[in-house]
């Protein structure tokens, strides 16, 4: 019985993590572009932006990249509190039909609600940008003197606290889910074998 104990508890810790998760910045990307020519240089910011999937979200919105906003809503909000929120009912059923009702919904979810984990994976790649440096080096002669232009760009990205809290979410709700899942599992083979 410890165990859907401790599966509650994980999930409402885990909802707590999951709300500064989505708001708060999960990633912040700073790229520059640097021309350097003749021990003068110019330097300016392209990009410097900090992103939280809310956020990421409305910006897609108002682009009208409307499937992505929704995708993304629907796999990294919608999908997850409803996840969250039936897990955590199952907490207070005292109807085994309808808990098994509800674990057995959440079963069929259970590879969509994946997707929350997907979204982790993407703003781990973006972060493998760290530190992507290019450079291209050209020649070309003005008034009779060679001058040399070295065009370079620099993206640094790095985890804002968004995502470790929506990572912290992810790790919980897995073990929340799972904890809950096997205390079910054998409160009803427990009831089988009374019967």
């Amino acid at each position: 019985m410890y165990q859907k104990h401790l599966g509650f508890i994980f999930n409402i810790i885990a909802i707590a993590l999951f709300v500064p998760g989505i708001i708060l910045p999960m990633i912040s990307i700073n790229m520059e572009m640097t021309a350097n020519m003749a021990q003068s240089a110019l330097s300016s910011t392209l990009v410097n932006k900090e992103l939280s999937i809310l956020a990421t979200v409305q910006d897609l919105f108002y682009d009208d990249r409307l499937l992505v906003a929704f995708l993304i809503l629907f796999f990294s909000v919608i999908v997850p509190v409803l996840k969250t929120s039936l897990l955590c009912s199952t907490y207070f059923v005292k109807n085994p039909q309808t808990e098994q009702t509800i674990i057995s919904w959440l079963n069929s979810i259970g590879k969509w609600s994946m997707a929350d984990v997907f979204v982790v994976a993407i703003f781990l790649a973006i972060l493998s940008t760290n530190h992507a440096e290019t450079a291209n080096q050209q020649s070309f002669a003005l008034f009779g003197f060679k001058l040399d232009l070295i065009i370079s760009s620099q993206t640094l990205s790095a985890a804002g606290a968004g995502f470790y809290y929506f990572t912290g979410y992810c790790l919980l709700s897995l073990l929340g889910t799972h904890l809950a899942q096997q205390a079910f599992n054998k409160n009803k083979l427990k009831m089988q074998s009374t019967t």
